[in-house]
């Protein structure tokens, strides 16, 4: 705005001084110099508005994005036939929360969390925690990789 508000400002001084003196030397470079600055607000504001609308573009994309993860955990999740609690201990561990927080985040005992893990773990066809991260990341990544076997729902190594 200040970069238009001295454009215009520079744009009459130069206007003015041509109507009184007429075209000089010094006016040329003064109207080169003005309207180059007036060009390089146009060409500003086209890349400012550029910015913001590839910044919204992008706001929707991880927007898309998380809904899209958040659908395919939960789908998974109901495949596997997992508790609440079951799938509350498994969201944790998708978020890459080890046993010790998420028994604290839970209120449960570590033996507890333990427990439920192995039994996601059985559910989900992996052994690790690391494995049932990389099931999610496999299918976001090449969903066409991902293929039901065996009724555990996802693709075996």
């Amino acid at each position: 705005a200040l970069q238009a508000l001295a454009a215009a400002v520079f744009l009459a001084d130069f206007a003015a001084d041509l109507a009184a003196e007429g075209w000089t030397g010094h006016l040329r470079a003064e109207g080169v110099a003005a309207i180059a600055l007036l060009v390089a607000v146009v060409v500003g504001a086209l890349q400012v508005r550029g910015l913001i609308e590839q910044a919204r573009q992008d706001d929707l994309a991880v927007a898309l994005s998380r809904q899209a993860v958040g659908d395919l955990i939960q789908r998974r999740f109901a495949q596997w036939r997992l508790t609440g609690a079951e799938a509350d201990v498994a969201l944790f561990a998708v978020k890459g929360c080890d046993v010790a927080e998420i028994a604290q985040l839970r209120g449960a005992a570590l033996g507890t969390v333990r427990a439920q893990l192995t039994r996601v773990y059985a559910k989900a066809g992996v052994n690790s925690q690391s494995a049932l991260v990389a099931l999610f990341l496999d299918e976001l990544i090449d969903p066409a990789a991902f293929e039901p076997r065996g009724g555990r729902g996802h693709e075996t190594a």
